[in-house]
């Protein structure tokens, strides 16, 4: 999806000072000048929200110290820029290495020859009086120098506080001032589909810009940890990191991406849930990075169907699709095809919960976890380790030994299938099963493919042959009928239709 980058942004550290600091915004009542909300049905007048909340806005450049590409005619800075933030890539017939952009740039004339030169711009705010300030992490991301600018012209050089966690976009400055007007924190929880918020930030490196709009649903899908905040609100390159304002004039998210076709604003743009970013900011203020819980698992959705199929009920939770040998999980108890739909009490409804919950979770905790398997829920308690950064994804690999001889065919669904030898079964860590030897009919319009390795048909599981020409034996034509099957290190639902 192309985005401003805004980027995710990640960050954790928290002192003291912060903690108080969200303690007393949270707690501390609505400021006699946020009343903006329209009465009668009105719209609302923002003036108070832009005096009170303006003040604490940055502008925020970064300098990188690289040799100038070669830009083609007329393309400057911020165009170089927008180009890589929404498509990824320098604009055509610019080379592929070095900063984005070096062109002619407001105040400044063309980078020329090596040292410090102007590479991006982007916004953020001040979260204390004594030089915090927040932002996105693709903001300062391979930035050697970071210029912050108060909307009273002060300039200041920032330090990046810690690692800026590119999981959430999150990262945290400091600039040597005090007596700073900073914002006041919001609940995000609290916010409303149709409310009205508020933007300020730096689009196109226009400082103090200030846009409006309203929530248009919470909680989007667009990342693994964040479920962001979507507004109407105009955000543009430059308005990367830069706060979402409700009435009351407090932060509630930090203005992140959009969703684009053109490259340009079309009415859709996300943003970071505070809270979320809080969590971050205090985990790098107080260790300079981001810790996160893990378990060792693959997962992917449950689809209704097969929900249905199989007794769930609803689509909800998250189907386990590997466990990695060793993990957490696999010492737990927790195997392929089951499905995972509380996590230490709480509901899993989709599977993106899951790694927010457990991501969230301080490594070494034991919480404990609800799964759904043949027909029946389970209790189990999984010791919780540390998610390492950028770890690197396990493959998965089918069995690679020659399935033996002798199928079985099953006329009515399609199937022909082999008795799974030792070094099969090993090899993918399950007691039984049959191996798909080949595929026609029902079994081939399901997405069955030859090498398939069934474990359960409905809610009976699989161990040879011989039990899965009992268990088709007793299919029932008329209605769809789940299998679960393994596909290399994958376990998978699909949905046989043997009339279909």
């Amino acid at each position: 999806m192309p985005e401003t980058r805004s980027h995710p942004l990640r960050t954790r550290t928290a002192t003291a000072a912060m903690s108080l600091l969200v303690a007393s915004s949270l707690l501390a009542g609505p400021p006699a000048l946020a009343q903006s909300a329209p009465q009668g049905g009105g719209l609302p007048d923002l003036t108070h929200l832009v005096e009170q909340v303006g003040p604490a806005v940055v502008n925020i450049r970064t300098m990188e110290r690289s040799r100038s590409p070669q830009m083609p005619p007329g393309m400057d800075e911020e165009m170089q820029e927008f180009f890589r933030r929404f498509f990824g890539q320098p604009l055509p017939g610019t080379p592929r290495q070095g900063p984005p952009g070096q062109g002619q740039g407001p105040g400044q004339g063309p980078g020329q020859g090596e040292g410090p030169q102007r590479r991006g711009v982007g916004s953020g705010f001040i979260l204390t009086q004594d030089g915090f300030v927040m932002t996105n992490a693709h903001v300062v991301d391979g930035a050697e120098e970071v210029l912050v600018t108060l909307p009273d012209k002060r300039e200041f050089k920032a330090k990046v506080i810690g690692t800026p966690d590119k999981r959430t976009d999150i990262a945290v400055l400091k600039i040597e001032a005090t007596g700073l007007p900073f914002v006041r924190i919001g609940d995000a929880n609290r916010l409303k589909v149709g409310e009205w918020v508020m933007a300020i930030g730096s689009p196109f490196g226009l400082d103090n810009t200030v846009t409006a709009g309203i929530v248009s649903a919470k909680q989007r899908d667009t990342g693994d940890y964040l479920p962001f905040i979507q507004t109407d609100v105009a955000i543009n390159p430059g308005n990367s990191g830069g706060p979402l304002i409700n009435m009351r004039g407090e932060v509630v998210g930090i203005n992140s991406q959009i969703y684009s076709r053109s490259g340009g604003f079309m009415g859709i743009s996300f943003a970071i849930p505070i809270d979320e970013a809080i969590r971050v900011a205090e985990q790098l203020r107080t260790s300079g990075r981001v810790t996160r819980g893990r378990i060792g698992v693959q997962i992917d959705q449950v689809s209704k169907e097969v929900a249905e199929s199989i007794g769930l009920g609803r689509a909800q939770g998250a189907l386990v699709r590997s466990v990695e040998s060793g993990s957490p999980a696999a010492k737990a108890g927790i195997e392929a095809g089951d499905i995972i739909v509380r996590f230490d009490g709480r509901t899993i409804d989709r599977p993106t919960d899951l790694p927010r919950l457990v991501g969230n979770t301080k490594p070494g905790t034991r919480s404990s976890i609800t799964v759904f398997r043949r027909g029946n829920t389970r209790d189990l308690q999984v010791q919780v380790a540390e998610l390492e950064p950028e770890q690197a994804q396990r493959q998965a690999s089918g069995p690679q030994s020659k399935p033996p001889a002798g199928s079985a065919l099953a006329q009515s669904v399609g199937l022909a299938v082999a008795e799974l030898s030792e070094a099969q079964k090993k090899e993918l860590n399950i007691k039984g099963g049959v191996r798909v030897e080949a595929v026609a009919d029902a079994a081939l319009r399901a997405g069955i493919r030859e090498g398939d390795v069934i474990v359960a048909i409905g809610n009976t599981e699989i161990s040879n042959v011989r039990e899965f020409e009992a268990a088709v034996a007793k299919l029932d034509k008329s209605k769809p009928l789940p299998v679960l099957l393994r596909r290399g290190e994958m376990a998978t639902y699909l949905v046989l239709r043997p009339q279909g």
